[in-house]
């Protein structure tokens, strides 16, 4: 049965989740590893939606498994993370989005999708917004501007954000250009700094993004290398300059 069973007893009012489904240049998912690890959140909450492969994920010194995607919390921040090591099933992202938005709104969480904008360039980063119910209030507050043009998020972000849409939850899309050829830690810097951290209302270093680079990017090429074998996309967003 699809569901998300939640193992912690933490004390959560109305927080903000941060998505990290792994989709062109890895942004979210380390954008998501990174939030994880730099305030030691708790495990909170498996991940149990159609679209998630049944495999069991173990780290280095520690026996017990967990599932592949899975929530973790910091009451202090009233923040809530989406981890995941594997790839969800853009072929089963409907079923996927309608089961994790079905409970962001039962506990009147408010997400903040990432999604990348493939770009090949060495420029500095651009950050976009967009928003479901009153997110764009959030994205004001933020300084987030709209994209320039037109265009969609596949995949499964797609999906959780379509359901958003669909179901009148209050959400933000962050959309940032990234290197679609390589795991982009830098991109996940401007998303943390520039996005998450003021929408959530906390305060991240992200030093260690740019120090790490290049081991961050050893490490997410695998899993990018994996995702580019499966028969279906990942998330991204697109242009539809070619429907205007």
């Amino acid at each position: 049965m699809a569901r998300i069973d939640v193992v912690a007893d933490l004390e959560l009012d109305s927080p903000t989740l941060v998505e990290g489904l792994p989709g062109v240049g890895l942004v979210g998912k380390t954008v998501a590893d990174h939030l994880v690890n730099a305030f030691g959140m708790e495990y909170y909450a498996g991940v149990h939606c159609d679209g998630v492969p049944q495999v069991g994920v173990y780290r280095g010194e520690r026996s017990a498994l967990r599932p592949p995607v899975r929530l973790h919390a910091d009451p202090d921040r009233n923040l809530v993370v989406l981890q995941s090591d594997v790839p969800v099933s853009p072929s089963e992202a409907t079923a996927f989005a309608a089961c994790v938005t079905g409970w962001l709104d039962d506990h009147d969480v408010t997400p903040i999708y990432l999604s990348g904008l493939p770009e090949q360039s060495d420029d500095p980063r651009e950050l976009y917004g967009v928003s479901t119910g009153d997110g764009d209030r959030l994205l004001d507050d933020a300084g987030v501007v709209p994209p320039a043009e037109g265009g969609l998020v596949s995949g499964p972000t797609g999906a959780l954000l379509y359901q958003a849409e669909r179901t009148g939850l209050d959400s933000v899309g962050l959309i940032v250009e990234t290197d679609p050829r390589f795991p982009d830690p830098e991109a996940a810097r401007v998303v943390l700094e520039h996005g998450v951290a003021p929408i959530a209302g906390i305060e991240v270093e992200t030093q260690d993004l740019t120090e790490r680079a290049e081991e961050i990017r050893e490490a997410r090429e695998r899993l990018a290398e994996r995702m580019a074998e499966a028969e279906d996309e990942s998330s991204q967003a697109e242009p539809l300059r070619m429907f205007q």
